[in-house]
């Protein structure tokens, strides 16, 4: 039986060899070859074996970004909703301002959030253009920019706490290439749905959040790379399940942690490795969303807004512009085993999510499927 190929952008498609390995281990985990007289679902967080479990996941991860040293690795939960909360949280303080840049609705929504606890400042926009852009360094209004450029902060003006970007909008389908530089403050990045698609530099964030249920696991875990200098940032009345230097003091083990969700992400991070790392991710990446983004140019019916430097390899949106076709387009493909294509309710057309499981030949199927049914329209 061929199975259908899964587009979703989240929970997503996860590769066959890890599925292979989770369907084994659901009767009883195996850990290094040693029964563990229990399913995974069922193992204690605080046995030798899980533990043991998330201190190879982490320096998995360690190994596929170089992780520096001086960051420490937690994995929490709450998704990109609970980090929304937990950053300005831990990390703004009494008296200062976030900047945010809204690169479209999840940055928007952690503005939101953020504006909870302490002022923020929106850096730039790109709503007004329906989020087809990633707003460009020049646009950026702060008291610590020049024309874009970071300047000198003036005398009684405070650098802002931090400065946020989410770094892979999923709904509209647009991607920060290049992570800003030359910051008067940490960079924040939420980059949920491209996390460990490519190589990254962590060291110039201070700060990276990603949940695991686009491209390493299930949802349910959320991994953060902080660095070490902004642990004591928080003060002491944080939620303990929210605080960034207790959950890394006590190895992301303080309360019971996503235990099942973790152990697919420990397979998956084992699998990126043995496919090549993030150079193959990257590689991978690139070959298939070129192929789609070269169909839809190409297409006489849909078309792919977002602006051609801004556009995700992970999430390509498309649409026809009138939302009966559009819908057709969803039928169509469903019925030819391309499932989960329909858009987000706040953008409609149709988005297909290319995360790392998915295999070109999925993307070639989507190809053929705009082509056959744009013919069939002519």
């Amino acid at each position: 039986m061929t199975l259908p190929y899964n587009f979703s952008p989240g929970p997503a498609m996860l590769p066959p060899e890890v599925l292979d390995q989770v369907r084994a281990d659901l009767p009883e985990w195996h850990w290094h070859g040693v029964g563990q007289g229990a399913s995974v679902m069922e193992v204690s967080h605080r046995g030798k074996a899980f533990e043991a479990l998330i201190g190879e996941a982490e320096q998995d991860l360690r190994d596929l970004l170089s992780i520096p040293a001086n960051y420490r690795v937690i994995f929490m939960q709450g998704g990109a909703w609970g980090q929304f909360a937990a950053v300005p949280m831990n990390l703004l303080r009494a008296g200062e301002t976030a900047d945010y840049l809204v690169s479209g609705g999840w940055s928007k929504s952690a503005v939101g959030e953020a504006s909870k606890f302490g002022a923020v400042n929106v850096l730039a926009s790109s709503e007004n253009d329906g989020y087809t852009r990633v707003p460009a360094r020049n646009e950026w209004k702060s008291t610590w920019t020049e024309n874009g450029a970071a300047a000198p902060v003036q005398p009684g003006v405070q650098s802002p706490s931090y400065i946020y970007a989410c770094s892979n909008e999923t709904v509209y389908g647009n991607e920060i290439h290049s992570l800003p530089r030359n910051l008067p403050a940490p960079l924040v990045i939420d980059a949920s749905s491209h996390f460990l698609s490519r190589p990254m530099d962590v060291s110039a964030c201070g700060l990276i959040y990603a949940g695991a249920q686009k491209n390493i696991g299930p949802a349910g875990v959320t991994i953060i790379i902080v660095r070490d200098d902004l642990l004591d940032r928080a003060p002491k009345n944080i939620p303990s399940v929210f605080h960034y230097k207790h959950m890394a003091d006590n190895r992301s083990l303080f309360n019971t942690p996503p235990v099942f969700a973790i152990y697919v992400t420990a397979l998956t991070l084992k699998w990126i490795k043995a496919q090549g790392g993030l150079a193959a991710m990257e590689r991978r990446a690139i070959a298939r969303s070129s192929m789609l983004y070269d169909a839809l140019d190409a297409s006489r019916l849909f078309k792919a807004p977002v602006a051609k430097a801004d556009r995700s390899r992970m999430n390509v949106v498309f649409d026809s512009g009138d939302a009966d076709i559009d819908a057709a387009f969803v039928k169509f493909c469903d019925e030819r085993g391309l499932k989960s294509l329909k858009g987000h309710r706040v953008r409609g057309g149709m988005r297909a999510s290319l995360y790392n499981a998915m295999p070109v030949a999925g993307v070639e199927a989507l190809v053929a499927a705009v082509r056959e049914f744009e013919a069939l329209r002519a």
